[in-house]
């Protein structure tokens, strides 16, 4: 197997984990959206933008540790900044295509809320992906990653060297 399948696998890993994020992120979306369109007065897109920001708050918290945790963790604040503004064009996706079903074709049933609701977040996360692991969670410069592997295999070579061996049976 040539480098292009261990990328390809690293790849299919970063995507399970964003998806595990991503998947209870919207449950959280979804859920919040939703009492709040059944249980209070507030315009259905004013409710679902306050939905939208409490997916995002939850969804950082996942991908800093744990979609994204072995990432360069160098500059917190510049990663905080561009997480927000990538997650707010994310925000302007999802709300803007609800906002189009409702006022723009009178879709505004419960059920045709949540299926824009659901096409929005599935475009805006395209997006998300994209723009996360491009910008914010960026990979370890090579020459880190090399040290800290190397680190990693000099301890589990150092923990080898330390376990007790089996003793040799003699018959």
């Amino acid at each position: 197997m040539g480098h292009g399948s261990a990328g390809l696998r690293r790849l299919a890993h970063e995507v399970a984990k964003f998806g595990a994020v991503g998947a209870l992120g919207t449950i959280v979306n979804f859920g919040v959206s939703n009492l709040l369109w059944h249980l209070t007065s507030l315009q259905a897109v004013r409710a679902n933008v306050i939905a939208t920001v409490v997916a995002i708050a939850f969804n950082y918290v996942g991908f800093r540790y744990f979609t994204y945790r072995d990432r360069d963790k160098g500059d917190r604040a510049k990663e905080l900044t561009l997480f927000l503004a990538f997650s707010a064009v994310g925000l302007v996706i999802e709300n803007g295509i609800l906002y189009a079903a409702i006022y723009g074709f009178g879709w505004e049933s419960s059920l045709e809320r949540n299926v824009f609701k659901f096409v929005g977040i599935a475009i805006a996360t395209l997006f998300r992906f994209w723009s996360y692991r491009t910008w914010v969670f960026k990979s370890l410069p090579a020459h880190e990653a090399v040290a800290s592997a190397e680190s990693f295999l000099e301890e589990a070579e150092k923990a080898e060297a330390e376990r007790p061996k089996p003793k040799a049976r003699v018959s």
